[in-house]
């Protein structure tokens, strides 16, 4: 069996406190049954949009998703000194030069809007590449000229389509690192290296109503009135929540450079952040009225050579509470005792390297070295899983 670096697993357990990190359609708490317990849910799109964007902010590296991408293009153009009926001309056929099916927008009253154009699919490209996109307007300015509405015989943008295309295949790191899904433009699909799984509680919770009412400051000097300026609920539920990702370092370096040397540095840069980005991201809904701004309670990294191991079995039968209250130190010790049991199963030679993090002031037996900060137990692990290219 190979025993080279594969795959880097994270493993969090994280208390959060009253909130709703991620709603349905109806504004509910979601919520799934595991162990034939209901536990509350972070949905994993929801928390890798949070973890994509501090990514992108430390390390100044953006990426741009939209149906809008025309509108997009001709804010560019206006900052050239556009005109800004040509530039929302120019950006409507930009849009619609591409392989990406697309439609004309349409306003409040469903009519269809000149001069705007939705792509069926969101483009996912770098935020630097639209900048190549306002060139190639820039360049073809003389054909760009007549309103876009989507029925009109002749068709300009149709000659730029080859040169369009090409720069919807450009990446950044993120791609690289999360992956795209565009169909519909050749070569512009990219495998994602990362996976993420959905967050749960490691115990059974309840979902709780809050009611609260708006008062009406004027209505409150007047003392003319009773009653509030408006009532609601909300739903919000606590928990100790457990998180799993794994990156694939062989995808990594494979989506990021045919030279290996550039690759490595690369794959180092992109894995580490994304790790750092894993532990400390939170989703933002309902921020202002819970600051439900927690730590996790215990990291544990694991470099492995054979395969991804998520340790959500260990919650299956749902952490009972302490004898004085409280999940997250029976959820950390759930999870030591995992990580030994699977790996015995498994096999102890597939893990390469395992370290911690912890707020645990217990010694965890099976969860490797321990580490003061989370900074020295991500670059640590990289330097160990990236010591030997994955081929």
């Amino acid at each position: 069996m190979d025993r080279k670096p594969r795959f880097i697993d994270i493993h969090v357990v994280q208390p959060v406190p009253y909130a709703n990190l991620n709603r349905d359609d109806t504004n509910s708490v979601k919520t799934m049954l595991y162990g034939d317990a209901l536990r509350t849910r972070i949905s994993s799109q929801s928390w890798k949009r949070a973890i994509r964007e501090h990514f992108q902010d430390a390390l100044g590296d953006n990426a741009l998703r939209t149906r809008r991408i025309g509108e997009r293009v001709a804010e560019v153009l206006r900052s050239r000194g556009w005109d800004e009926a040509l530039a929302e001309r120019a950006g409507a056929h930009v849009a619609a030069g591409s392989s990406i099916k697309w439609e004309v927008a349409k306003g409040k009253d469903k009519q269809p809007l000149t001069n705007k154009v939705l792509t069926n699919a969101l483009v996912y490209l770098p935020e630097d590449a639209v900048e190549e996109l306002a060139d190639i307007a820039e360049a073809h300015k003389d054909t760009l000229t007549t309103d876009f509405t989507g029925k009109g015989k002749t068709k300009p943008e149709s000659a730029l389509k080859g040169k369009i295309d090409k720069v919807l295949t450009r990446r950044n790191g993120v791609i690289n690192l999360f992956g795209r899904m565009l169909a519909e433009v050749d070569h512009a699909g990219v495998d994602g290296a990362v996976q993420v799984a959905h967050a749960f509680t490691t115990h059974s919770t309840e979902i709780e109503l809050d009611y609260f009412a708006a008062v009406d400051d004027f209505t409150a000097t007047r003392d003319d009135e009773t009653g509030s300026g408006h009532m609601g609920t909300a739903e919000f539920s606590t928990g100790t929540f457990y998180r799993f990702a794994t990156i694939d370092l062989r995808e990594l370096t494979k989506n990021l450079s045919d030279d290996n040397a550039i690759g490595l540095e690369a794959a180092r840069e992109l894995a580490g952040q994304f790790l750092l980005s894993f532990i400390e991201s939170l989703p933002q809904a309902k921020k202002n009225s819970t600051a439900p701004h927690t730590l996790p309670h215990l990291v544990h990294v694991a470099v492995r050579s054979d395969r991804p191991l998520s340790f959500a079995a260990a919650f299956e039968e749902p952490v009972r509470p302490a004898e004085h209250g409280g999940y997250v130190g029976r959820s950390v010790q759930s999870v030591d005792a995992y990580s030994k049991a699977a790996n015995t199963l498994l096999g102890p030679a597939r893990v390469l390297h395992a370290a911690h993090a912890s707020l645990h002031l217990h010694k965890l037996e099976y969860l490797g070295e321990r580490h003061a900060s989370f900074e020295d137990l991500v670059s640590t692990s990289i330097d160990i899983a990236l010591a030997e290219a994955p081929q």
